[in-house]
């Protein structure tokens, strides 16, 4: 123990040390308490202080923002760090900079059916496409994912697998983040940092920096349904419901986030797969590390419906035979292709091994914590349709939402979507949301209306029919009677002779549209990916360059330039 004077003057230089400072010291100490002379000390010392990542190229590729996010955090915190660093998207990257590179840190998420955002789909493919030589690069990649899906974080592993077999060295293991990535996350780049410096010194030194726990799994909700109203009029080829669920408790949530629901498989569905099978109801079985009954598993947690196609080739695997690379619901495949081998029926364990959970929904929410109440959430759901073979099937969660009653249960969980906010009260907003992309729009316009923004809101928005189609209709007009929508343009597609979608109202409005973009407006798109969003992305490249007076590719740029600034927003599905 130090003596008093001495205690209280090395609290003081501690007190007013660097970081750099106090890694010098810690390095000094440690030569001393091993033997090493002091006059060799300092020579050790320097060399601990010595950054080992040179030059650092942090990539992202995003969906929603998360990814973004956190590689921003990366890169500030390795400068800080004296790490010269290099901060890219991936759609803005040049890969045939990767041989070049000597540190190479990626955070990815995964998107869909385990798939690299669309930003990221160029880089993704050169990857596992090519075979450049990168045994010079030091590497570390981050994942983003969600759990509840059965390829969590897959677009992450193949980057980082990939990056291997070519050559490049690991820094740090891949780490995979769910939803609640955040502390992960920092964990992650503690870990990186600490690895880095540990190397650079030779030695042991310096303790791991703590972070706080993971957080671990989602919050769930047990909510009732209030309200369940078809939105669609007497008529129409469409059902679009709005649901209102309720939770006694607060619903931490906000404008722009989505409502994330599991659906329950229809009863005589699985009794049918049971009878195929030929198998007890109560008999348990074993399915990613937890066992419930037959009935159980293929009720609330095995997808059974419209299978992907790399399950219907583990079936086909499983019992022998050639089936079509096409997605397929269980039912078909065990009537269709039996397994005629097998000795009485077919292994239901082996068949319940190949299976995959059903997987979560997400939902926009299209209420406002502002104006509809705390412990309230709303969604709007088109419940979905199609033939097979001649046989009309609908998809399994919306027909699963669309037949709930008031008063039913319901379990659900809040997606947050940071790359999806509102702006400043002050700013004005573009919302273009034809079908259920409208229900990000009703929460913007009933959030900022309970707050009283200033700023200008125009919205486009389209169906099919006038008539029986008005998504929100008598909503909408109260909100534009009263001055919160300051202006509203409407496309419906089958009014009239020849198809109106959103892209041709907004460019018949494309002087108004490229004056309100210049005075500093966000643009918000929700609806589907293809080929809306894109008709309407190449529609406000027409009116960047017409009204501009510029080339479309320097058109895309400045629209590229408003999303990396946080003025183009896109929720597409």
């Amino acid at each position: 123990m130090l003596a008093e004077l001495k205690l209280q003057t090395f609290r003081e230089l501690v007190k007013n040390a660097s970081r750099d400072e106090l890694i010098w010291m810690s390095g000094y100490l440690s030569a001393l308490t091993a033997g090493v002379q002091p006059e060799t000390a300092p020579a050790i010392v320097a060399q601990a202080a010595a950054p080992a990542l040179e030059n650092c190229t942090v990539l992202y590729g995003t969906e929603t923002g998360n990814s973004k996010k956190v590689a921003t955090d990366f890169s500030t915190r390795l400068k800080k760090q004296g790490v010269p660093v290099k901060l890219k998207s991936l759609d803005q990257y040049r890969v045939n900079d990767l041989q070049k590179e000597s540190c190479l840190l990626v955070v990815m998420s995964t998107q869909g059916d385990g798939e690299p955002p669309a930003a990221a789909k160029k880089f993704y493919d050169y990857l596992l496409q090519n075979t450049p030589s990168l045994s010079n690069v030091k590497y570390g990649v981050l994942a983003l994912g969600d759990s509840a899906y059965p390829l969590f974080c897959k677009a992450g592993e193949d980057v980082d697998v990939r990056l291997n077999e070519l050559g490049a060295q690991r820094i740090i293991p891949l780490r995979k983040c769910d939803t609640d990535f955040e502390d992960e996350a920092n964990q992650w780049i503690d870990e990186l940092i600490n690895t880095s410096l540990s190397k650079s010194s030779g030695t042991t030194a310096s303790a791991p920096v703590k972070a706080k726990p993971a957080k671990t799994g989602k919050k769930i909700y047990d909510g009732t349904v209030v309200t369940t109203v078809n939105l669609n009029d007497r008529g129409s080829a469409k059902e679009t419901y709005h649901i209102e669920l309720a939770a006694e408790e607060v619903i931490e949530y906000e404008p722009g986030d989505s409502v994330g629901i599991i659906a329950f498989n229809k009863l005589s569905v699985v009794s049918k797969v049971i009878e195929l099978l030929g198998a007890n109801p109560q008999q348990e079985y074993l399915f990613r590390e937890q066992s419930a009954t037959l009935q159980e598993l293929l009720g609330s947690k095995i997808n059974i419906q419209h299978m992907p196609e790399r399950v219907v080739q583990a079936y086909a695997k499983l019992v022998g035979k050639e089936i079509p690379n096409i997605k397929m619901d269980l039912v078909d495949l065990l009537r269709i292709y039996p397994c005629d081998n097998c000795d009485n029926n077919l292994d239901v364990q082996r068949l319940v091994a190949i299976l995959e959970p059903i997987a979560p929904r997400l939902y926009s929410v299209s209420s406002a914590p502002g104006a509809h109440g705390e412990n309230e959430v709303h969604i709007t759901v088109s419940r979905s349709r199609f033939n097979v073979d001649g046989h009309e099937r609908f998809g399994l969660c919306s027909d699963y939402l669309s037949t709930l009653n008031e008063g039913d249960n319901i379990k659900f969980y809040v997606q947050k979507n940071n790359a999806f906010r509102l702006p400043a009260a002050e700013a004005d907003m573009i919302m273009i949301g034809p079908g259920t992309g409208i229900a990000p729009f009703r929460s913007f316009l009933s959030e900022r209306d309970a707050q009283g923004a200033g700023g200008r809101n125009w919205l486009f928005f389209g169906e099919q029919h006038f008539v029986t189609d008005f998504l929100y209709q008598t909503d909408l007009q109260a909100l534009f009677e009263t001055g919160v929508l300051t202006k509203l343009n409407t496309a419906f597609s089958r009014d009239q002779q020849e198809k109106i979608y959103v892209q041709h109202r907004m460019l018949e409005k494309a002087d108004e549209l490229y004056a309100w973009i210049e005075s500093g407006a966000h643009i918000y798109v929700c609806g589907s990916k293809d080929p809306m969003s894109v008709d309407v992305e190449y529609a406000l490249i027409d009116i960047i360059s017409e009204k501009g007076n510029i080339s479309k590719v320097a058109a895309a740029e400045y629209l590229h330039a408003m999303h990396e600034n946080g003025r183009y927003h896109k929720d597409v599905y």
